[in-house]
């Protein structure tokens, strides 16, 4: 297919499938604790705003819930299918890591799941408020395992190798390897940040429209304080990783920054922009500032950042993708930066809610942490190129012995099905987002709260009426 080999085919096919999964698990953890603060904010003043808006976003949170959990089982059959001899290596501690992550966090979420969507009017405002908690919390646990997983694969330890496979000697180790600690509060501030825009965007939509209440106001408002505070606190998080990976993956490093030879003496420059060519063993075109790649890297201004001709060709990853994945995420991660601070001028100056300009940045925004998050995750899965565990295990020993006419056809396959099964649920949460939460305004009085009598949440009824009609019926199941 294409002159590609399979094990090119095998990599493509379980990168479309991750790309596709991980968007709906950040999205997941973000709207999960979202929901748990709007509940808690709803119990403790009571105001009506939070409880509409737990109801408008409880909807979308159950249908991307639901994606995440479909998605998320293909790829665990990718192991045993494509990545066989991975799994016969390997298998004794990723195996048990995902099956933690299925005892402790699945369970926890599919637990309390029905309680939090339909238990609105069945259980009291305690439980209730208990549920969406450990919904919550389950996210969030599920989060802790994957990236345990992951990280293990990176960073690697607490083993030992018999009979040509892995077995875990010091499963604190396996764990707490040196990588995760770093991985999961970037992964998880992430998470919090792509929601974050999610969120601002749709207020930023209907602001624009013309449709300003005080749910919508209060979106924005939330988002934005999230932008303002948590997007420094990831470029924060981000330095400290970039140092860990420096320390244990040099060439990830040095293929991020397109960084090719090291002169003598001299300290290394950033590569703003440029184009890391492969076989020339050169980034041409670059634009660069001197000393600053050391100040960044090493903190240091004499320092030197190892170079990707210190390393053998074989032991190389493919710096042209990782240089611009990474430099992707860090320019988003700067426009973050910037809306959370734009956001603070113009509450000072009370045009938060009416700025246009703002509010058509803030609508460009609301895929930017997704796309982000997508960046970084090619970052360092290519990065780790060419090993699958890394300095163990080569990507190309860990494949299965498939054919390429068979890789072909289910890489076909999986996208046709993909766009299909998944751009189908992807235009209804779009829907839903359009439909925006149903105020006073639009609703019967008297709907009570937790523990009161109502009709249970609908989330696969929300979006029922028209996108466009704000006030026909009550889309979010809650007429009494």
């Amino acid at each position: 297919m294409f002159g590609l080999e399979a094990l090119d085919l095998a990599r493509m096919q379980f990168a479309f499938t991750v790309s596709f999964h991980i968007i709906f698990p950040a999205i997941t953890i973000g709207l999960a604790s979202y929901l748990a603060v709007l509940e808690g904010l709803w119990l403790k003043t009571r105001q009506e705003v939070y409880r509409d808006l737990y109801h408008f976003w409880s909807k979308i949170f159950a249908v991307n819930f639901g994606m995440g959990v479909v998605s998320g089982l293909v790829m665990a059959y990718q192991f045993g299918t494509n990545w066989s001899a991975f799994s016969d290596f390997a298998g004794s501690v990723t195996g048990p890591l995902l099956a933690y992550e299925v005892l402790t966090a699945f369970f926890l979420e599919a637990g309390f799941l029905g309680v939090m969507l339909f238990g609105w009017n069945r259980v009291g405002p305690g439980l209730h408020f208990f549920s969406t908690v450990m919904v919550a919390i389950g996210t969030l646990i599920s989060t802790f395992w994957i990236l345990a997983s992951n990280s293990w694969m990176q960073t690697p330890q607490g083993f030992e190798i018999v009979d040509g496979r892995v077995i875990p000697t010091d499963w604190f180790a396996v764990v707490f390897n040196p990588s995760f600690p770093y991985r999961l509060m970037h992964m998880a501030t992430a998470a919090f940040l792509a929601t974050a825009f999610f969120v601002g965007a749709s207020a930023a939509w209907h602001l624009l429209r013309g449709r300003d209440n005080p749910a919508i106001r209060k979106m924005l408002s939330m988002a934005m304080w999230m932008a303002l505070i948590v997007a420094p606190v990831q470029a924060f998080i981000g330095d400290l990783h970039g140092l860990n990976t420096l320390k244990h993956q040099p060439a990830k490093i040095a293929a991020m920054e397109g960084h090719w030879d090291n002169s003598h003496g001299e300290a290394t420059p950033l590569i703003l922009f440029g184009w890391p060519d492969m076989e020339r063993e050169e980034t041409r075109f670059k634009v660069e500032i001197p000393y600053l790649g050391s100040l960044i890297l090493t903190h240091s201004l004499d320092q030197q950042v190892p170079a990707l001709k210190e390393f053998p060709k074989e032991d190389r990853p493919n710096s042209t993708v990782v240089f611009w994945s990474f430099r992707i995420m860090v320019a988003l991660g700067l426009a973050m930066i910037l809306a959370g601070v734009w956001s603070l001028w113009l509450r000072w100056r009370g045009g938060l809610f009416s700025s246009r300009p703002f509010l058509y940045f803030c609508l460009w925004m609301g895929p930017s942490g997704l796309i982000a998050i997508l960046a970084g995750w090619f970052t360092t899965e290519m990065g780790r190129q060419p090993w699958v565990v890394y300095g163990l295990m080569r990507t190309s020993e860990a494949v299965s012995q498939h054919s390429v006419a068979q890789l072909s056809l289910t890489l076909v396959m999986f996208v046709v099905v993909y766009f299909a099964v998944f751009g189908a649920g992807f235009a209804y949460l779009m829907r839903l987002v359009r439909k925006g939460p149903v105020t006073d305004e639009g609703k019967e009085q008297g709907t009570g709260g937790p523990g009161q009598q109502r009709t249970p949440a609908r989330p696969l009824s929300a979006a029922d009426e028209s996108a466009d009609d704000d006030t026909s019926g009550d889309a979010l199941g809650t007429r009494n």
